[in-house]
């Protein structure tokens, strides 16, 4: 699963890296967590792409309670199609959500420990994701998205069985264009597998989404 990540790439490279149209920098963040903003690139109105901070955390358009969404922070790529709390967005709400690194926490004995995984490459990158409008009544909408996940790839299986679906540039593209076919997202998400990863341990201080900063993506050993 991925259950907390980290974003905090200037607006530049966002719209060199993923074909933004405009995009204002957003604050860094190193601890994301469910039900805060997360950083998603979707299709806008005229076609372009835009920027936008979304509630982490899928809330269906027909569900009644909004707490729903906090359970909804990953779905499963092998069923996100026929899920009904899935499978509109699937067709028609798609998104990618930008991370510079994401947390997974491996068992160690009667603990876990924490560790941060980058792109082999050092840039950011896209997870494949779902957006979703909700409104209650009168109220303004609440728009929310989820993360899409697959199994982990041989990098990555020694620390957790699952991981966020990671899209490369061809896949990003596909994501996003809604003319795009079940057999063209699944390729896109499949492709996830040949991610080149880095992982490091990092402090137990991450355990925690009250805290913030650059430390926290710094190896566990120069803490000690």
């Amino acid at each position: 699963m991925c259950g907390r990540f980290a974003f905090y790439t200037p607006a530049e490279a966002v719209v060199r890296l993923f074909a933004v149209d405009q995009a204002e920098d957003l604050p860094p963040r190193y601890n994301i967590a469910p039900t805060q903003p997360a950083p998603v690139v979707r299709r806008q109105a005229d076609g372009t792409r835009g920027l936008a901070l979304l509630r982490w955390g899928l809330i269906p358009f027909w569900a009644k309670d909004p707490g729903i969404g906090s359970r909804l922070i990953n779905a499963r790529a092998e069923t996100v199609a026929a899920k009904p709390a899935f499978r509109q967005a699937y067709r028609k709400r798609r998104c990618i959500v930008l991370a510079d690194g994401f947390y997974e926490w491996q068992k160690a004995g009667s603990g876990k420990v924490p560790w941060y995984i980058s792109h082999a490459s050092g840039e950011t990158f896209a997870m494949a994701g779902l957006w979703e409008s909700w409104r209650q009544g009168e109220g303004e909408p609440l728009e929310t998205c989820t993360i899409l996940t697959t199994a982990a790839n041989e990098r990555l299986t020694p620390i957790h069985h699952r991981m966020p679906a990671v899209l490369d540039s061809d896949g990003a593209a596909a994501w996003l264009d809604p003319g795009s076919g079940k057999d063209d997202l699944t390729a896109a998400v499949a492709d996830a597998v040949n991610t080149p990863f880095e992982a490091i341990t990092v402090s137990r201080r991450v355990n925690s989404p009250a805290n913030e900063g650059p430390e926290l993506i710094r190896p566990a050993s120069d803490q000690d």
